[in-house]
């Protein structure tokens, strides 16, 4: 690792965000990192905190100088690993990229699926409504997502099923190298060799997301060599931040019944939920960025050659920016929160995901009086923030 050197203004913590502890409640934690400046240097992962909205949004913004070509990821590993797929490059290759990857995303193309995923919503709804008793994450939030994007990415059948631990695992190794990270990266060996061997053509739905990636390929829009990894484009993250952020929203009105009654008696209100759920639980809590130049961030240098964690989830509770951050406020509309990033690296799949949860959350105000949490299980995940399982009882 690069040797830094640090100024004298250069605010030090020796605090550890990934810890079991912190990983479950980070918000103590993000208070006292905002507190201390608005870089903070972390001395056991020898990495910058940006963990202010201001410094954040500046961040994700300046590509050129907060780079992602270099990768995103907490770890050199698995920085080795995605080098080159749209997530981990800079621009004019990023934008070649990410136009071929974003282009079934994009809110038009998304139209042709929009009365689809409505009618699935009310029906996974309506059928699990009438059973009393569910788990908001195993029966509710993973079944429309990987219905609907399983079948739209055209991925062999055979494999399939694994898209959801491939994903979770994916993201663990985006974390620091602990133990969550290390345990993933077999799984990741998996899921490459499923899109190196399964993800071809031949195998893939005609037509499909998937099959895109082969034609750009066959163009030469894209070097061959890059084509797994920008597999994984669609195989892990199309599915795990949306699945956690769902999960979330259920918690949050079964914890917040003033909040679920005002979507109730105001359906028009769900879209404002929706932003207000990804504020409050941002899915994704942060990604890295490599400093390519000294950077004044307010009192702080930013060496060349540094790392610097975006913490995504902290931004989105400061109370620079929001007023209250850790009130849960349906009608706030915090449209402008980073839980999907921000600039050129804003994730391609929100406007999938907004319509998903939008989808749901509309057929759950149209029949549930209110949630009863039963069970709750929470995932202690160096990177998504969510349940691993969620009882709920709803009448």
């Amino acid at each position: 690792m690069l040797q830094v050197t640090l100024n004298s203004h250069t605010p030090v913590s020796d605090c550890d965000p990934y810890t079991d502890e912190a990983l479950t409640s980070p918000w103590d934690i993000y208070t006292e990192l905002r507190a201390l400046g608005s870089a903070v240097w972390l001395t056991r992962y020898q990495m910058f905190a940006l963990t202010r909205y201001d410094s954040v949004e500046r961040a994700l913004k300046n590509a050129t100088t907060f780079s992602s070509a270099s990768g995103v990821m907490m770890n050199d590993d698995m920085n080795r690993v995605l080098r080159g797929n749209t997530l981990c490059s800079d621009d004019p290759d990023h934008q070649r990229l990410r136009r071929i990857v974003a282009k079934p995303l994009s809110s038009n193309a998304l139209k042709a699926l929009s009365d689809e995923i409505t009618q699935k919503a009310e029906q996974l709804v309506k059928e699990l409504v009438a059973r009393k008793r569910f788990c908001a994450v195993a029966d509710l939030a993973v079944s429309l997502p990987v219905d609907i994007v399983a079948t739209a990415v055209g991925l062999p059948t055979e494999g399939r099923e694994r898209m959801l631990v491939w994903g979770d695992h994916l993201f663990n190794c985006f974390g620091p190298l602990n133990d969550r990270s290390r345990n993933g990266f077999p799984v990741l060996e998996e899921m490459m060799d499923y899109a190196t061997t399964q993800a071809v053509r031949g195998k893939l739905k005609p037509g499909s997301w998937a099959e895109a990636i082969i034609d750009a390929t066959d163009r030469g829009d894209i070097d061959r060599a890059v084509c797994p990894a920008m597999m994984i484009d669609y195989m892990g993250p199309s599915l795990d931040t949306t699945i956690s952020a769902i999960g979330s929203g259920v918690w949050l009105f079964a914890t917040h019944q003033e909040q679920w009654q005002k979507v109730r008696e105001s359906p028009s209100f769900v879209p404002a939920a929706v932003n207000e759920i990804l504020r409050m639980e941002a899915p994704i809590q942060g990604f890295s960025r490599l400093v390519t130049r000294d950077y004044q961030m307010e009192e702080v240098t930013l060496p060349a050659g540094s790392r610097a964690i975006a913490f995504y989830g902290a931004a989105n509770r400061d109370e620079r920016k929001f007023p209250g951050p850790d009130r849960f406020d349906v009608t706030r509309n915090s449209v402008d929160n980073l839980a999907f990033g921000s600039g050129p690296h804003a994730c391609v799949g929100y406007h999938l995901a907004k319509l998903e949860m939008a989808a749901i959350f509309t057929a759950l105000a149209a029949r549930v009086r209110r949630f009863q949490i039963e069970e709750q299980v929470r995932n202690v995940h160096n990177v998504l923030r969510g349940f691993r399982t969620l009882i709920v009882s709803v009448e």
